[in-house]
C-alpha cells in the first residue's frame, strides 16, 4: 500500500470512527459463530502468552477476548479508532500501527486475530502482511482470520455521510489459504458461513485458523 493510499485509508476511518462504534461495537452479540470461534481462539492462547487484535477498530474483539481471560492488545492504523478503543475499554493496550510494518519484536505474541482487517490489504501486499504476522507470532502461535468471500473489490467515496477513499477486497478461501502456506503457515481449519440477515453486509464469510509451525 503506497503512502497516499495509506493516508486516505487512515483518514477515512478517522472520519467514520464515531458511526463505526455505533454500528459495529456490539455486533458480536448477534454473531454466534464468531463468538464460538473467538472462544476457541481464547482457549488456545489463554495460558500461552499475549495475543493481538489486528486492525482492532474500536476494540470490540479485544474486549471480548479479555472477557475470556486472554492477555490482549490492539493495533489499528487509525488514530481515531485507537482513541475510541482506549476510551471504550480501559485497561487494554491499544496502539496505532501498520500491519505491513509492525513495531513489535519477533515472536512477541501467542496469537493474532485479524477480523475483517486483511480486507483492506491489496493482493500485491498480502504476502508482506502475512510474513509480518508470522514474524511476530511465537513458534506454534495461532492466527485466526475473518474475511468476505469473493473476487470483488469495492471502492467507497462516501461512507455513512462522510467523504472517504477506502477499498475493500474480497478473497476466496483457497486463495488466502495458498497465501498463508506460501508464508509458511500451517492451515488448521477453514470455515465458511452465509451472512446473518439484518446484522451485516450480505456477503458470505470465511474464517481460517492457521498456525506458525513449532521450530
Amino acid at each position: 500500500m503506497d503512502a497516499h493510499k495509506r493516508k486516505d485509508f487512515q483518514t477515512s476511518y478517522d472520519l467514520v470512527a464515531d458511526e463505526y462504534v455505533q454500528r459495529i461495537f456490539e455486533e458480536l452479540q448477534h454473531k454466534p459463530l464468531d463468538r464460538q470461534l473467538l472462544d476457541r481462539f481464547a482457549a488456545n492462547v489463554r495460558n500461552v502468552g499475549p495475543a493481538c487484535d489486528m486492525g482492532c477498530g474500536p476494540g470490540h474483539i479485544a474486549r471480548y477476548l479479555r472477557g475470556r481471560g486472554v492477555e490482549v492488545c490492539g493495533v489499528d492504523l487509525s488514530p481515531a479508532m485507537v482513541e475510541r478503543a482506549r476510551r471504550l475499554t480501559p485497561g487494554i493496550e491499544f496502539r496505532q500501527g501498520d500491519m505491513l510494518t509492525l513495531e513489535v519484536s519477533d515472536g512477541a505474541w501467542a496469537g493474532i486475530v485479524a477480523f475483517y482487517s486483511l480486507i483492506h490489504i491489496p493482493r500485491d501486499d498480502m504476502a508482506q502482511a502475512l510474513r509480518e504476522f508470522w514474524r511476530v507470532l511465537q513458534p506454534g502461535g495461532l492466527l485466526l482470520l475473518a474475511f468476505h468471500i469473493g473476487d470483488d473489490s469495492i471502492h467507497l467515496d462516501e461512507w455513512w455521510g462522510q467523504k472517504v477513499s477506502v477499498d475493500f477486497f474480497f478473497f476466496r478461501s483457497d486463495e488466502l489459504a495458498t497465501s498463508l502456506r506460501e508464508a509458511d503457515f500451517e492451515i488448521e481449519e477453514i470455515i465458511e458461513r452465509e451472512p446473518y440477515p439484518d446484522v451485516e453486509h450480505q456477503s458470505r464469510r470465511a474464517y481460517i485458523f492457521a498456525r506458525r509451525p513449532q521450530m
